[in-house]
């Protein structure tokens, strides 16, 4: 009897080291990581068909089988400015089987309570993918030339312009609210569902300025209905399209803001199996033909490595915590609620 007990508890204990064959149904990481991935990826875009995230998405997908050995999947997860997108990705597996479009807009939810969890450390930036300015809009006939000139008309007519976003709190708002605190202007604005109610009401007068990423008003600006005439970030666009149109900071006014985008996951993915889709991402995201896909979409592919990312990550975090704050944006989201 004590024989028998004697050898069961040492087969026990070799299967815990792993050193008997057949103990249990897990793999080793290693065995798991040379597998990975055997079966297609889910990529969770968290907004609607058709927008920035989802085209960049898709156009991943295109090309990421040559890669990666599997098809990657593309799921709109819509709602709640992507809360829920983000929210469906934080409760996934950690296998590297979900991963889910980051963008600025996932550092904001935290900052204003909304979300349910703190996505700068409950997401994991894997790697960059593209970057872009947003643009002042405003529609063709407008007598307003320049962001500037925009500005002088709204010191004298206080909460006379009124500016679109896609929703408060939302990185379009955000850019408002800045170039308001910077200049020293009353603005009032009005928030839609998303870029293309903001530019119906744009044309149809409702609204005098708004803000969106280029590519986004690109035919708009080639068919002459709307103009542009500033560029929040620190140099000029190259694309010809634009290349006239002065940055924010040319004009006077201190703001700066690009809309970037890349790939995450849930933290806590095996190391072997991240170090593994890191390879296979980089390849992915610097193919040729995804880069010359993006060039048609008139996006222009701006690649981070992991590292890069994660930095760029913790930074902005920290900055539009600040602007959040300076800018009194949560108290307002607070205010609507009630």
């Amino acid at each position: 009897m004590k024989m028998r007990k004697s050898i069961a508890l040492s087969l026990m204990l070799l299967c815990s080291m792993g050193l008997v064959a057949g103990c249990g149904t897990k793999e080793a990481p290693a065995t798991v990581a040379e597998k990975y991935p055997d079966k297609p990826i889910t990529l969770i875009v968290p907004f609607a068909p058709g927008g920035a995230s989802d085209m960049v998405a898709r156009a991943l997908g295109k090309v990421a089988y040559k890669h990666m050995g599997q098809n990657v999947i593309v799921k709109n997860v819509l709602g709640a400015g992507g809360i829920l997108g983000w929210n469906e990705l934080v409760e996934s597996k950690d296998d590297g089987y979900t991963l889910g479009v980051v963008d600025n807009s996932a550092l904001l939810p935290t900052l204003y309570e909304t979300s349910g969890y703190y996505y700068p450390s409950a997401l994991d930036p894997l790697v960059q993918v593209i970057e872009l300015p947003d643009i002042a809009v405003v529609r063709s006939d407008s007598p307003w030339n320049s962001l500037s000139e925009l500005v002088d008309y709204a010191k004298q007519h206080p909460h006379t312009v009124k500016f679109g976003h896609s929703g408060l709190g939302t990185g379009n708002h955000l850019v408002g609210e800045m170039i308001a605190q910077d200049a020293g202007i009353a603005l009032d604005q009005v928030p839609f569902k998303g870029t293309s109610e903001s530019l119906a009401a744009l044309l149809g007068g409702h609204i005098q300025l708004m803000f969106a990423i280029a590519p986004r008003m690109q035919e708009h600006v080639k068919s002459g209905t709307v103009k542009v005439i500033g560029v929040a970030a620190t140099k000029r666009i190259n694309d010809p399209l634009y290349s006239n149109v002065p940055t924010f900071q040319e004009q006077g006014i201190d703001v700066v803001f690009t809309y970037w985008m890349g790939i995450g996951a849930h933290k806590g993915m095996p190391k072997e199996i991240k170090a593994k889709l890191l390879v296979e991402l980089e390849k992915t995201v610097n193919d040729p033909e995804y880069i010359e896909n993006m060039k048609k979409l008139g996006m222009e592919v701006n690649y981070l490595g992991h590292e890069e990312f994660f930095q760029k990550w913790l930074k902005e975090s920290r900055r539009l915590t600040k602007v959040v704050k300076d800018s009194g944006i949560a108290e307002k989201i607070a205010e609507q609620k009630k």
